[in-house]
């Protein structure tokens, strides 16, 4: 039951950076957190994913230039649905690899020695270190919480987000690209699950927009802000 626990715990905290900081605060820019928060986020992230800020965003900027089109790094419209939903973390490895790409899309990310020397020079580093304290504490069932923590970002984001959101839910407006809002609570994937609502304002922090929507996502951003650790623009 403990390991479970745990579980769940980190991989929510684990969507929650990935929708506070990677998505909403450095591909968007809508909201900007303290530095030791960010920082948090940053490490988080590379402790549980192994994910490159700069890729990262690079690529999330590239899928709404070019959203369901040709160009998209993971239109589940260009590359169909089974394709994104179980292998978009290899459709996002692909694109991550275009160094022009990241040149054109990935400006403005962090880019101070830690992310130089550490972040994006060792991303393996940070998910073996995972590893090692998930067996730690919970001996042979901290390779299966492991697994899970790996599994959870690709199949949740890559694959739900990036696929099955773009082919079944309901919409608030009309965009040029087929994104839907699968359900009107956005818990789970952190506040992602509202995702036609951020594709008709990318710019905008928060993700629900009708008074029975909830963007878990912009609640932490109002405590956040409460507490001085967060910048709404």
């Amino acid at each position: 039951m403990t390991a479970i626990i745990f579980t769940l715990v980190v991989t929510h905290i684990t969507i929650a950076c990935v929708t506070l900081f990677l998505h909403r605060s450095q591909a968007h820019k809508s909201v900007a957190f303290h530095p030791a928060v960010s920082h948090f986020m940053r490490f988080w992230l590379w402790l549980t994913t192994g994910m490159v800020t700069k890729e990262w965003v690079a690529v999330h900027r590239k899928h709404h230039a070019f959203s369901d089109t040709i160009g998209d790094p993971h239109s589940p419209r260009v590359f169909g649905l089974g394709t994104v939903l179980f292998g978009g973390a290899f459709l996002y490895a692909k694109a991550a690899r275009d160094q022009k790409m990241l040149k054109q899309y990935g400006v403005g990310t962090p880019d101070d020695w830690v992310e130089q020397n550490i972040y994006s020079r060792y991303p393996w580093l940070g998910i073996v270190l995972m590893f090692t304290i998930d067996a730690a504490l919970f001996q042979n069932w901290g390779i299966v919480v492991w697994l899970v923590q790996m599994a959870w970002i690709p199949f949740w984001a890559a694959g739900v987000i990036n696929g099955v959101a773009h082919c079944f839910g309901y919409r608030n407006g009309k965009t040029r690209d087929r994104s839907k809002n699968l359900v009107p609570w956005g818990i789970v994937i952190g506040g992602e699950e509202l995702h036609n609502n951020h594709h008709l304002n990318p710019a905008s922090a928060k993700l629900s927009l009708k008074e029975f929507e909830f963007d878990i996502g912009w609640f932490y951003i109002q405590i956040l802000r409460r507490l001085n650790l967060a910048t709404v623009k």
